[in-house]
């Protein structure tokens, strides 16, 4: 299940997850919290969805399917947070993925500032692996300066005194090649390939944790669900292509059409 925003243009949030699991063979379903999509007139980008809404859902797909493993996605508001980590708590899911959405690919703000503190308190420690980016990991450090792969293998140990049984800091945004740094409460891994030269990315840090979140729920280790997930999601930004003139999002489709385009670099 992926418990997120909905993005308008199919490109990240829930329809980026859900095309994740279809490829990777798991069954999707989702709770939306919030729809993504700016009005033409009052310029408003996101709209909540209320806890009555978010909670039916929930209900629903526990009912009906019953859920293995739940990945978390936006938020945006306070009073959500405490919603859905409610929600979890009171589950019986194996695994639970949080992508702390808290700044998008444009740097924009996607959860409410006085939101943080219950992102720290009432969801991380829920989670088996928290999967943010680079500005998003120097947010949740009050704003520390991350700029080499050093600085991602301390931030993920401070990180991971959270809560979170494992911290997967993302180094999208290094220069050089993309760098991603494990840690697991014992030891750092990083899992590398060489950088793409694209801008067409939306939702590939959707689509990475969404990755993750299938190969746990299929009984992979952790460090096996990443490094499988990031050759997914390299191949998919990869194919990545443009269907107006703004940023084109990643081709899912990739690894099953195109075939592997890198195999992930893995060292401890």
């Amino acid at each position: 299940m992926t418990i997120a925003g909905s993005a308008a243009g199919g490109s990240a949030g829930i329809q980026a997850d859900l095309k994740t699991f279809q490829e990777l063979d798991v069954y999707g379903m989702s709770v939306v919290t919030a729809l993504v999509a700016k009005h033409p007139d009052t310029k408003k980008n996101v709209h909540l969805q209320t806890i009555e809404a978010i909670e039916a859902q929930f209900a629903t797909a526990v009912e009906q399917v019953g859920v293995d493993t739940i990945k978390v996605g936006m938020l945006f508001s306070k009073e959500i947070i405490v919603a859905v980590a409610k929600l979890i708590e009171q589950s019986s899911v194996q695994h639970v993925v949080v992508d702390p959405v808290m700044i998008g690919k444009m740097n924009s703000r996607l959860l409410a500032e006085d939101a943080i503190e219950s992102l720290q308190e009432k969801l991380l420690p829920l989670a088996t692996i928290m999967t943010p980016n680079m500005p998003e990991a120097s947010l949740l450090l009050g704003g520390r300066t991350l700029t080499h792969v050093e600085d991602l293998k301390k931030a993920a140990v401070d990180l991971w005194k959270l809560g979170s049984k494992a911290v997967l800091v993302k180094g999208g945004r290094l220069s050089g090649p993309a760098v991603d740094v494990l840690y697991d409460g014992s030891s750092v891994t990083t899992f590398e390939v060489p950088r793409i030269n694209t801008e067409h990315t939306s939702g590939a840090g959707c689509t990475y944790s969404a990755a993750i979140t299938a190969n746990l729920s299929k009984g992979s280790s952790i460090e096996k669900s990443i490094r499988s997930a990031k050759e997914f999601v390299s191949t998919a930004i990869e194919h990545g292509f443009s269907y107006t003139n703004v940023v084109g999002p990643t081709y899912h489709a990739g690894l099953r059409k195109q075939g592997l385009a890198y195999k992930v670099k893995v060292e401890k």
